[in-house]
């Protein structure tokens, strides 16, 4: 069915088509030997999968990056798995199942697949015989990390989200549509997930994330977790960039409004992808917050 699109979500929806050109999730490919040599990658079985990730660190504090949509420790956390403070921070980047080098099994989305990441998430790290950790979680994985830390408060220690929602609106529906045919996102975006996927398997499954995110519109409230939010009893950064065409302000400040104590960062020239487009900066407002 066709969706009318109000002046509003026209706008967002040409500024999304403008982002895609240069980016989406993956501006770069980041192969994990560019890291540095302490990078270290392995699998792990976890809930009847094998998980990937990626380590690197000494520090006693455990970070976990969880990364966005089609994404994967690689290639959506390069700049942070090579200079966030390894003496302080033991770093994990994974791979959810159905994602980057966690395959088998190919990805798909029943309504609770938010709630499953976050299992995995949790027991990943637990299998790794960490005690606690925290999360850095980026659009998907900034969902997955709100429920993580709703759903098993005394694991999770401090989370960090940018480029999450916690409900989907009639205009986030029509912003999603807006990217399903992968043949229409620029070269520069589309190959390196061509050649992480395969082709095929990245248009497939980029539909299927599409209907998957789509189906909480159908629930009351467009409900993905906001439910969950008053649960989360760790301290909460949430950072929003001012400029992000996949996600309006309104998500970050509710997230910021129904999470007890949070705090709300707001970076004015940041877009969906702020944490690479401005790494350094990014990467200290996350250290000085889990210290």
């Amino acid at each position: 069915m066709a969706v009318a699109l109000g002046p509003r979500a026209a706008r967002r929806l040409l500024l999304l088509v403008s982002a895609l050109k240069p980016r989406l999730h993956v501006p770069r490919a980041w192969p994990a030997a560019s890291f540095c040599s302490s990078v270290t990658s392995a699998k792990v079985a976890v809930n009847g999968v094998h998980l990937h990730y990626l380590r690197t660190g000494e520090g006693e504090h455990a970070v976990l990056l969880l990364p966005g949509m089609l994404g994967s420790g690689e290639t959506d956390f390069g700049p942070q798995l090579k200079n966030l403070n390894k003496k302080l921070f033991t770093v994990v980047a994974w791979d959810p199942r159905g994602y980057g080098r966690s395959r088998p099994p190919d990805r798909d989305f029943p309504v609770e697949f938010f709630e499953r990441d976050a299992k995995d998430a949790v027991d990943l790290m637990k299998t790794l015989q960490f005690k606690k950790v925290s999360l850095l979680g980026w659009s998907d994985g900034g969902i997955t990390a709100l429920i993580a830390a709703a759903k098993y408060p005394s694991y999770i220690n401090k989370v960090v989200v940018w480029g999450a929602n916690a409900y989907v609106t009639d205009e986030d529906k029509a912003i999603y549509e807006g990217i399903r045919d992968v043949s229409k996102w620029s070269e520069r975006t589309r190959k390196p997930l061509e050649a992480l996927y395969g082709i095929d398997y990245f248009a497939r499954t980029c539909e299927k994330w599409v209907d998957g995110i789509n189906q909480f519109k159908r629930l009351p409230g467009g409900n993905i977790c906001r439910h969950l939010l008053p649960l989360v009893q760790c301290p909460t950064l949430v950072v929003h960039g001012e400029r992000d065409p996949l996600v309006p302000r309104s998500h970050a400040d509710f997230i910021h409004q129904h999470v007890r104590g949070s705090r709300l960062h707001l970076m004015l020239e940041g877009k969906h992808n702020l944490h690479l487009r401005f790494a350094d900066e990014f990467n200290k407002l996350a250290e000085d917050f889990l210290q």
